[in-house]
């Protein structure tokens, strides 16, 4: 999976193997390493929401946690499901941050990927 962080704007794209584990399992994830130690790495996730999440009021169609480490962008589910099952190349959210600022999200498959 790639990542691509520039300012406010966050994308990830998949390619057919990635596609297909997170279309079966709900979750794909790549470590970046910038060191020998355990916690000299970035881990990054695609993460399908439940099904019972759908019917909370007010939740961000598209979420992002963040902690030292890891970057997860948390997608619900009817959105992901569709997403998976479609020709439906991408989606992308923008979501509000404090003080009017606004992270852009992005993710795509990369069909044509052959790392």
């Amino acid at each position: 999976m790639k990542l691509r962080i520039e300012d406010d704007t966050l994308r990830l794209r998949l390619s057919g193997g990635e596609l297909e584990e997170f279309a079966s399992t709900g979750r794909v994830s790549s470590i970046v390493h910038f060191g020998t130690n355990p916690d000299q790495q970035l881990t990054y996730a695609l993460e399908r929401g439940s099904e019972r999440a759908e019917t909370l009021p007010h939740a961000e169609p598209v979420q992002v946690h963040y902690e030292p480490g890891a970057i997860t962008v948390l997608v619900p589910f009817m959105l992901a499901k569709a997403w998976v099952e479609t020709d439906q190349i991408g989606f992308s959210h923008d979501m509000p941050l404090p003080e009017n600022q606004r992270l852009s999200i992005l993710v795509e498959k990369d069909l044509d990927c052959r790392h």
